[in-house]
């Protein structure tokens, strides 16, 4: 090992990696090498004469833990003897040896989420709750919650006591704790609340690997939860040489339990810590830097630092104005081929955006323009449980012989037809030579099936029906008769971030419907079908080809790209409709967090784009341009909205309302909302912008609106009905709603899960 081998890195990096004794906080910005710094630091102290058995480093991820153990090597070898491990890689093998001690055998299994999920389901059954009231997800993510918080069954019973719903909950907590005992099984969460639980009861034992440890390095401390915060502190004894690594402005994931509040109160855990600041970039241009710095010097909750770089200023951020979502996508596919044809590959690009269902758009038109993507952090768009099972019922209209689509969905949403049935069925269809569809119909003449064959001849019937309707009707229509008939939206609806997305994903796929019947001459189901075929097959790429990476911002946090979309970059998508209307009021801290890890994850282009109008939820909505983008001065931007005279697809009313023109509405100003909803002229208000019938009521079933009417949504707040159109032969309603912040948004009353005000 060359003596100088600090010389290779910068000033503060070299501060940083020579600093041996006492607490270091290390806040390094993105591109600003912090990988390099620890491995570095832990090669100086081995130098120093320090035991590497002595020394522990703890990372979020195996990627990062295996990087960092494999450059540690590569300056010294004795580096193999440092423990470098993920958080919960780092407490299963101390619990391996001790978790005795607590009761639990050395020998202990690990349940999954999936496993989790299925012993809370048993618990919520034995305790005899309503299913729907206490759905599997809701009540393992707040047990979740509670552990992450290092809130046990008892304490957490005690605080929810006035509560009945999370009364119940914590019932269902204490079951499923005893459970996991009975089965000597730890779910992921009890990893790190039982080590440190074990630490808090047997002080020997934490004394012993503090012994052991007496240098602790943490990666990413910035993602730390209460009990991996808990856990650092009682490794390191609480100001012995702890040496954190973060950037509080690359802190995303609050929504998962991650505190900010940890990095940035370090120095008050620990009076004595040096503090170093990592600032300078050596991944992005100036430019991109700039812009960077110019939207999170808005945050007041952060350490202050600004990037900054020897690289070229570089071009200005391209942001483009599109007419709707899918000019964006196809703006997006077109900047990635000119690109391509001038020397770049594939795989310098790559689309970011807020939520999973955005990718749909950006599927479709890469595809149809010929180029090869790769959809990372998830699954892509057609694939997706919630769009198959929509997908499927289509194909089982459309084609009764497709026994695959049909297993699917007999039971989705559950009709109470298992799987015993489903075989039964199925031995059935074999011995008659039918498809399960046809064979279905003689389901009382089985007698294996007894009383299973009611609810099978039901679902037959309802098939029968949308088959029927499909003949006359439009897709979309099919699409909403099939989501308000089997109430499948409403059996993803959890109270979570995921069945959100779930929900979304399936709105979008409805938008996709629009979309093609808005394109199409006589759109039918089977060329829907085929369109939607085409588009999902996509299979011939293969895995490690060079191709255009799609994934959430959340996920490109740690990558980087020689050129980045930020897609949707718009109020109520980016940053999202809770950050804007106050219902999580550190969101909005957090979105625009979420945007400069965005930003930073380009080393040489950016391009931003906005949509005047876009299919969202189900509805055609106009969002303002997001405040991220005005926030980066003029010198950093470049317009790039001429693109043929880029303008939005021609959209009909609503969901392709009578007609074909568009309508209108004047801007509602915040005085004018607050005049619709004074007590002495709603009508007034909703008069100066209903038209024709508009404010008429129209028959609808569970309920009507008329202009004038006050509605409360879950996504955008209170607002306004201003203007109502029949739908459906007068069987459903298209609303125009005014909110406050968020403009005028129109919905299909049937599925707008509004409450009345």
């Amino acid at each position: 090992m060359a003596k100088n081998f600090l010389d290779d890195l910068n000033p503060m990096q070299r501060e940083a990696a020579a600093h041996t004794e006492g607490p270091l906080l290390i806040f390094a910005g993105a591109g600003s090498g912090k990988t390099r710094v620890l491995t570095y630091r832990i090669a100086r102290l081995i130098e120093l004469g320090i035991d590497p058995f002595n020394i522990i480093a703890i990372t979020f991820t195996n990627k990062a833990a295996r990087e960092m153990r494999e450059r540690v090597n590569r300056i010294n070898p004795k580096g193999s003897y440092v423990w470098v491990s993920t958080f919960h890689s780092t407490c299963v093998r101390l619990l391996r040896r001790e978790i005795n001690m607590l009761g639990y055998g050395s020998g202990f299994s690990i349940f999954d989420a999936q496993d989790s999920e299925r012993l809370v389901k048993a618990c919520v059954a034995e305790l005899g709750l309503d299913e729907k009231l206490y759905q599997t997800r809701f009540v393992a993510n707040a047990i979740s919650g509670q552990k992450n918080e290092l809130i046990g069954p008892t304490e957490f019973a005690r605080a929810s006591s006035n509560d009945y719903r999370m009364s119940n909950v914590a019932d269902v907590y204490e079951l499923y704790q005893r459970k996991l005992r009975a089965c000597n099984a730890l779910d992921f969460d009890d990893i790190i609340l039982l080590t440190v639980r074990l630490f808090e009861e047997f002080p020997e034992i934490l004394e012993k690997y503090q012994e052991r440890f007496r240098y602790v390095l943490v990666d990413e401390y910035q993602d730390t939860n209460t009990a991996q915060y808990r856990l650092v502190n009682q490794l390191s004894g609480w100001g012995g040489n702890l040496c954190v690594v973060g950037d509080d402005d690359q802190s995303i994931y609050g929504w998962r339990g991650a505190n900010i509040r940890n990095i940035l109160r370090f120095e008050e855990d620990y009076p004595q810590a040096r503090t170093i600041k990592l600032e300078q970039n050596y991944r992005s241009t100036g430019t991109i830097l700039g812009a960077a710095n110019a939207v999170i010097k808005n945050n007041r909750n952060r350490s202050e630092k600004k990037l900054w770089t020897e690289n070229a200023s570089g071009s200005r951020v391209k942001l483009y104005k599109a007419g709707d979502e899918g000019d964006e996508g196809a703006f997006v596919a077109e900047t990635v081929k000119n690109g391509v044809s001038s020397g770049a590959s594939y795989g310098d690009y790559a689309v970011l955006y807020r939520n999973n269902s955005q990718s749909r758009a950006i599927e479709d038109r890469l595809v149809l323009s010929g180029v090869p993507y790769r959809l990372y952090g998830g699954v892509r768009f057609y694939e997706r449980k919630e769009v198959k099972d929509i997908l499927s019922y289509l194909k089982a209209i459309e084609n009764p012989s497709d026994d695959l689509a049909f297993v699917r969905i007999i039971n989705v949403p559950r009709r109470g037809i298992g799987e015993a049935s489903i075989a039964k069925l199925s031995e059935y269809a074999a011995d008659t030579g039918q498809p399960l569809y046809a064979a279905s119909r003689d389901a009382e003449g089985i007698p294996q099936l007894k009383n299973k064959a009611r609810p099978i001849l039901d679902f037959v019937r309802f098939l029968d029906d949308c088959a029927e309707f499909a003949k006359d009707g439009k897709v979309s229509d099919l699409l909403r008769k099939i989501l308000e008939e089997t109430d499948y939206l409403e059996n993803l609806r959890d109270g979570t971030d995921e069945g959100e997305n779930r929900i979304q994903n399936a709105q979008e796929f409805l938008s996709k419907a629009v979309e093609f019947e808005e394109g199409s001459d006589g759109a039918s189901l089977g060329s829907f079908l085929e369109e939607v075929a085409l588009v999902a097959d996509i299979d011939n790429f293969e895995e490690g080809a060079d191709a255009v990476s799609l994934l959430t911002l959340h996920s490109a946090k740690g990558l980087e790209f020689d050129t980045v979309f930020i897609v949707g970059a718009e109020e109520n998508i980016f940053p999202s409709t809770r950050s804007v209307n106050g219902a999580d009021p550190e969101g909005l801290e957090e979105e625009r967090r979420l945007c400069y890890v965005g930003f930073t994850r380009a080393k040489r282009e950016l391009y931003v784009t906005h949509a005047l109008s876009r299919v969202q939820y189900g509805a055609s909505v106009r969002n303002a341009v997001s405040r991220f983008v005005k926030e980066v001065p003029l010198e950093f931007v470049e317009n790039v909205r001429d693109r043929q005279n880029a303008r939005p697809q021609t959209r009909k009313s609503g969901f392709g309302g009578e007609g074909g023109a568009t309508e209108t509405y004047a801007a509602v100003n915040k005085n004018e909302f607050a005049e619709g909803f004074s007590r002495k002229s709603p009508a007034a208000f909703s008069n100066t912008y209903a038209s024709g019938a508009a404010g008429r009521a129209i028959g609808r079933r569970g309920g009507t609106y008329k202009a004038g009417d006050k509605v409360k949504s879950p996504a955008y707040g209170r607002g306004l009905v201003i203007a109502v159109r029949d739908k459906n032969g007068e069987q459903d309603q298209e609303l125009s709603v005014a909110f406050e912040g968020a403009g005028v948004k129109k919905f299909i009353a049937s599925l707008a899960n509004f409450e009345r005000e």
